[in-house]
């Protein structure tokens, strides 16, 4: 084992499902930074580009890619993934020698996993990052549930991004019965930092923006609702940013689009973070999907949003309809939507950040401690 730094090193490794994992990896990344630790990340597709983009300094190991994709009847998606099991196990077999050379070859202390299943080691303290204790699956949820926490008990903890109390942001996702599992609430974790919620006016003295669209998620669902609210925005009179959520080698592209009423509509590939967060206090109502990544991310900055959950994905699902039972904010199923809904978001509160969310503080006393 060899570690040619006095730093100790950490492996964080997200799940490349959307950039939601990837996302929520980077303010950790930056508490590892803060206290002295070496980050070091690993990770598939645009989730490893997004990190190596916010940390081009930081090495990066490429693992096994899970290649979960979704169906164009998000229905099925459960089917498919149910069929595509045994093959998954074998990635993940893989992945856990691809970690265990990382392990020997870099003399790692500690090991962040975000929801990727062969992460960990026995030879060093292994922490699973997730909000979903319970995997909601419909009628075999009890399953899916009891197979995710069994994943869960092979590393020494899990860090679960939200409050403990009843007050929370993610419901039964997060808050399980009574478990045996060494479970620690970490509080909501975003990567944007604390603001006074100040934006740029216009003229009006309204939000520069009406709309921002912030797209996420796999294919082809996500060019799926891109289309849908392409074809809605056409005869839009609202001033909007449209960001599309691709990641590519190159910088971001921007251009404009003109409708037919002869409003603009600024299209972005993607925003880093502080861009990111520019873009979404200078706008009055965010239309997104209900990943929990993003959740956090709108209760930090106290945000007004409408949901449109991904078809099939029972999580996203769930949020959406809990989030509105709270009154934070509505949704609509794909299928539905249209611009005119969007007139729902008045009745509800928005994210209010109820609870101060200080800047995030991680317990890396785990890694501190090891020799």
């Amino acid at each position: 084992m060899t570690n040619k730094t006095n730093k100790k090193k950490i492996l964080i490794a997200p799940l490349n499902w959307g950039l939601g994992h990837a996302t929520r990896c980077i303010p950790i990344i930056k508490a590892l930074e803060k206290e002295g630790f070496e980050p070091i990340i690993a990770g598939d597709g645009d989730s490893l580009k997004l990190l190596q983009k916010e940390f081009p300094k930081h090495k990066a190991y490429t693992l096994p890619a899970y290649n979960i994709q979704y169906t164009k009847n998000g229905r099925l998606l459960k089917y498919k993934l149910f069929i595509n099991t045994p093959r998954l196990i074998k990635i993940v077999k893989k992945e856990q020698k691809e970690v265990a050379k990382i392990v020997e070859e870099e003399g790692l202390t500690g090991i962040i996993s975000d929801n990727r299943f062969g992460v960990y080691s026995k030879k060093t303290p292994s922490v699973y990052l997730t909000h979903q204790i319970n995997v909601l699956s419909g009628l075999s949820t009890f399953l899916t549930s009891k197979i995710h926490q069994k994943i869960i008990a092979d590393f020494n903890e899990c860090w679960v991004p939200d409050y403990e109390g009843e007050v929370n942001l993610s419901g039964k996702l997060s808050h399980p019965s009574p478990s045996k599992l060494a479970l620690r609430y970490i509080g909501p974790i975003s990567r944007f930092k604390n603001v006074n919620s100040t934006f740029e006016e216009n003229d009006t003295g309204k939000k520069k923006y009406d709309i921002m669209i912030l797209l996420s998620g796999l294919e082809p669902q996500r060019s799926i609702l891109e289309e849908k609210l392409l074809q809605e925005l056409k005869n839009a009179t609202k001033k909007v940013v449209f960001v599309r959520g691709l990641v590519s080698e190159k910088e971001s592209t921007s251009k404009r689009l003109v409708n037919s009423t002869n409003s603009t509509i600024e299209i972005k590939d993607y925003l880093l973070q502080n861009d990111l967060q520019k873009y979404m206090l200078q706008s009055d109502v965010i239309v997104c999907r209900s990943g929990y990544s993003t959740i956090m991310d709108l209760e930090k900055l106290s945000a007004k949003a409408f949901f449109i959950p991904t078809p099939g994905q029972f999580e996203q699902e769930y949020l959406a309809t809990y989030l509105e039972s709270q009154n934070i904010a509505p949704f609509s199923s794909q299928e539905d939507f249209s611009l005119e809904k969007l007139d729902l978001v008045k009745r509800h509160q928005g994210f209010t950040n109820k609870k101060t969310v200080k800047e995030n503080q991680f317990p890396l006393t785990i890694f501190k401690n090891f020799l």
